[in-house]
């Protein structure tokens, strides 16, 4: 059986799990206290993993606490939106991330509880883990990971296993 590490560091060398430090991106801004929506910052502090979501047309279940992606599914960050800051489906009128998108950053996503589940509009939305566009290509804001570093963390992990983001 594989050991359970018990929280995921994100430092500025990378994010350890255990004893093994991945290489990962963070948002464009660095790391922030203060954060609001649209910032490219990732926010500091401890959060929580509240989901797995994974794509079943290209990959097989990786944990038996995986949720599929459907075509319809988002998440709003659109603070207009009464779901501001949730997961929902289109058609939506507010600006939302699709989880079905034709390349591959969904196709593995972790969901954190950054100003969740009663969301403070304008605090932030959409954190999650999930895969990288490039090896160093910053983010809006989430934490990316080589694909296949993030199904071994994914693995490693377990619903409710502590994120510790550091100020870079």
């Amino acid at each position: 059986m594989t050991q359970r590490s018990q929280h995921i560091y994100i430092t500025p060398r990378g994010a350890r799990v255990g004893n093994i430090i991945y290489p990962c991106s963070i948002g464009k801004n660095g790391t922030t206290s203060r954060k609001r929506e649209g910032d490219n910052a990732t926010p500091e502090g401890a959060h929580e993993i509240i989901g797995l979501l994974y794509r079943p047309d290209r990959l097989e279940r990786p944990t038996n606490w995986a949720l599929p992606i459907r075509p319809r599914d988002i998440w709003s960050d659109d603070c207009a939106d009464p779901e501001y800051n949730m997961m929902g489906q289109v058609p939506s009128q507010f600006q939302h991330e699709r989880f079905y998108r034709a390349d591959p950053l969904y196709d593995l996503v972790l969901l954190i509880n950054w100003n969740w589940p009663y969301a403070i509009k304008g605090r932030g939305s959409a954190i999650f883990l999930h895969q990288w566009r490039k090896p160093g290509h910053p983010t809006e804001g989430c934490i990316a990971f080589d694909p296949r570093h993030l199904l071994q963390i994914v693995r490693r992990i377990r619903f409710g296993t502590k994120i510790i983001v550091r100020q870079h």
